[in-house]
């Protein structure tokens, strides 16, 4: 019931990304950007110093960089170690235990490490808006795009992009900053975002389309 381990695979790039069926466009104004369960647990499974990992942290890494550089909120989500059977539920029937207790599986990698303006949520269930006041921080703020990288692309990845559209959040699923069990797996995710409920992106593009939103300098 555990994670498997996951074999080597090339991370897709901006010309494999499928089609969108609509035309958003991320604006700093509206966006946030949700960096989705980038802990030690959940990248165990990958080989380290390999592909896809090494492009999913150091696109991520970018991501959070511009993103803060032009103002979009950056939020976390982390699962917590050492989860009780009841606070597990259905989760147990698939995955087992969980992140064990401690410190060492539940951290998000430090080269992603949360900083002090960040918000860290604490994620029960596959969708990040589940159990947490994610929508209620969204609408508080007044931004209605989220912007989701992270693991894994075809489940909670996934399934956050499809709870943000129900609540009429514009998701932006970044294709080069997503991980998954398999090539097969992350394509299926993007192909599923694409035709259903989100815009499937570049890292590029997403950075790209920040800065061109932004308003211009006023000339004095």
């Amino acid at each position: 019931m555990a994670i498997p381990p996951i074999a080597p695979y090339p991370m897709p790039t901006e010309r494999d990304l499928p089609q969108n069926r609509v035309t958003w466009q991320p604006d700093p104004s509206r966006a946030v950007l949700l960096i989705h369960d980038m802990q030690q647990y959940f990248l165990d499974p990958f080989p380290v110093n390999e592909p896809p990992v090494i492009e999913l942290v150091a696109n991520i890494g970018f991501l959070r960089e511009q993103s803060a550089a032009m103002g979009v909120p950056v939020v976390y989500t982390a699962q917590p170690g050492g989860q009780t059977l009841e606070q597990r539920g259905l989760l147990q029937d698939f995955w087992g235990n969980g992140i064990p207790p401690g410190p060492d599986g539940q951290r998000v990698v430090d080269a992603l490490a949360p900083r002090e303006q960040d918000v860290l949520l604490t994620k029960w269930r596959y969708s990040a808006f589940v159990r947490t006041d994610l929508l209620e921080r969204l609408r508080s703020a007044g931004r209605d795009q989220l912007v989701i990288c992270g693991v894994y692309g075809h489940i909670g990845c996934l399934m956050t992009a499809c709870d943000a559209f129900m609540h009429e959040i514009q998701p932006f699923f970044v294709g080069d900053a997503i991980g998954d069990f398999s090539l097969e797996r992350h394509r299926m995710a993007l192909e599923y975002a694409a035709q259903r409920c989100a815009t499937t992106i570049s890292t590029r593009a997403v950075v790209s389309g920040l800065l061109d939103a932004r308003p211009a300098a006023r000339i004095a």
